[in-house]
């Protein structure tokens, strides 16, 4: 029985022999489509040899001998060639066996090259090329972005620091002192103040805003005098006239009963007051300095 095992595993080992022999020289055998990169290469250079899909490809060893040289061996993935990278190191012309084919490669030596000369020469000092307008202008350019950004920082942080805003919107000029006042009457009749019992606020406002356009228009601190001391500060105004100063008069006096007096006007006196009011703003509202222009070339002359 161990005889037998023997002699069966002889015959496979001889079999498997003679299959890997059989595969070698079916290789050699064949004929393959391929192509190099180049047949004339220089000392140490390499050139590729793409053989076309095939059975078979030869190995490294066999495509190698005493002259060429098999670096590396793979699949081209884009169209299946079987690539082997050749070189060699020996001057002259080699032949390269390709199956049952043959191709011619030339190696030629590296020109010029003195190897008897033996001296060393020191590295050579550096090259220095001169800037070129472009690398100026970026750097220029550079150096400008950084300053512009410092100067914005600087900016927002004394902007902050000041608490003024970062951007400033231009204002509308203000409305004059007497559209002012007869803006804020207005706002004072339709709260209804003395319709809802408030008599002494309604007076007090009152003429809180008569004695303000004063104080704006004419500079009579009223607010800090006497009904009697306004009267007569106001009859020293160039505005002031016999019916603006009656309107005047009547208004404050009203406003000092009711405020000292404690006294209750009818309801007819509280819009009387209003009405007052507006009619003595309104007579003695500053007039446009064109307007004034105008009256004066249109007076006749004698």
């Amino acid at each position: 029985m161990k005889k037998n095992i023997t002699i069966l595993l002889l015959l496979t080992a001889l079999g498997t022999a003679l299959w890997a022999q059989d595969t070698a020289l079916s290789s050699r055998t064949m004929r393959y489509q391929f192509h190099l990169d180049s047949t004339t290469i220089m000392l140490g250079d390499q050139t590729v040899l793409a053989i076309e899909p095939a059975t078979l490809y030869p190995s490294m060893e066999e495509l190698s001998n005493n002259d060429i040289v098999a670096v590396s061996q793979w699949i081209d993935s884009s169209n299946g060639n079987y690539c082997t990278a050749l070189t060699s190191f020996e001057e002259g012309e080699h032949w390269l066996h390709i199956g049952l084919d043959s191709v011619m490669i030339t190696v030629k030596d590296v020109p010029n090259v003195d190897t008897t000369n033996t001296n060393i020469r020191d590295i050579a000092n550096i090259m220095r090329q001169p800037y070129t307008f472009g690398e100026i202008a970026k750097v220029v350019g550079i150096v400008l972005g950084i300053l512009a950004l410092i100067a914005a920082i600087v900016f927002v942080v004394i902007r902050l620091k000041r608490h003024k805003p970062l951007i400033s919107i231009p204002q509308a000029p203000p409305l004059p002192a007497d559209v002012r006042a007869l803006n804020a009457l207005e706002t004072l009749r339709q709260q209804q103040l003395w319709q809802q019992g408030q008599v002494k606020e309604y007076h007090t406002q009152l003429t809180d805003i008569v004695r303000n356009y004063l104080e704006e228009t004419y500079s009579i601190p009223s607010t800090e005098m006497t009904s009697d001391q306004t009267l007569d500060a106001f009859r020293g105004c160039s505005a002031c006239t016999e019916e603006s100063s009656s309107l005047l008069q009547q208004m404050l006096q009203t406003a000092d009963m009711v405020k000292f007096a404690k006294s209750q006007p009818q309801p007819y006196q509280h819009d009387l007051s209003m009405t007052q009011a507006v009619s003595f703003v309104k007579l003695t509202a500053p007039q446009p300095e064109s307007a004034t222009t105008e009256d004066a070339d249109s007076t006749p002359t004698n």
